[in-house]
């Protein structure tokens, strides 16, 4: 297929919205890059030929033009010089003339007509190629984004993980607490038993006289 047989394709194609369709625009982006940059080779290449050739049509349709203005100066210059035979000759030439001169313009028309055409091929691709290089990095990082908020959406909560976390290093600790807590009552309630006697013969035993004089007139007391 042709670029101009291309032409309405490109002309009705919408970037924006294709990007919008696509199910991942972050790969799609490039392909669509690639694609668009080597249809605007082509048409910088074929744009060039019909230019050349509505260069050349138009070339052709002044230089008859010419023609026929100086058939026509020379046609009245013989009228006035009284040499009508020579101005039959140079009217019989313009005639001529002037009947191509539909047909030169007709080709001049169709090569300005195609010549747009292209033009306009060749801007909409330049402006598709500038607004998907100004929407790639954008896209990309929206995608990354989202496929990172999808990853976590997967892998849960991770705060209420850590909370369930510290909620049972805090039943271990009471519990550790509550081990501790039994083992010394257990050493407690082990411990012989002491009676009074016992008891107070290691508090006088220890104590200076007159702590037992203090003590002895407390008692009488």
């Amino acid at each position: 297929m042709s670029i101009l047989e291309r032409f309405s394709t490109i002309m009705k194609s919408n970037i924006n919205a294709l990007l919008d369709k696509c199910e991942d625009p972050a790969k799609m982006i490039d392909q669509y890059l690639i694609d668009l940059k080597s249809s605007l080779a082509d048409v910088k290449k074929e744009t060039a030929g019909v230019i050349a050739i509505e260069k050349q049509c138009t070339r052709q349709y002044d230089e008859n033009e010419e023609e026929i203005r100086k058939y026509q100066d020379l046609a009245k210059k013989a009228v006035d010089s009284g040499n009508d035979d020579d101005a039959r000759i140079f009217i019989k030439k313009y005639k001529d003339l002037e009947g191509k001169r539909t047909g030169l313009e007709v080709n001049m028309n169709s090569a300005a007509e195609n010549a747009a055409r292209m033009r306009s091929m060749h801007d909409k691709l330049v402006e598709d190629i500038q607004t998907l290089e100004g929407r790639k990095a954008q896209i990309k990082s929206t995608v990354a984004i989202a496929r990172t908020t999808e990853k976590l959406n997967k892998i849960g909560d991770p705060t209420g993980k850590a909370s369930a976390i510290g909620d049972k290093f805090t039943d271990m600790e009471a519990k550790a607490n509550r081990m501790l807590d039994e083992a010394q009552a257990k050493s407690e309630l082990n411990a012989p038993a002491e009676n009074g006697a016992e008891s107070l013969a290691k508090k006088y035993a220890n104590a200076s006289d007159s702590d037992i004089e203090a003590e002895l007139s407390r008692l009488k007391g």
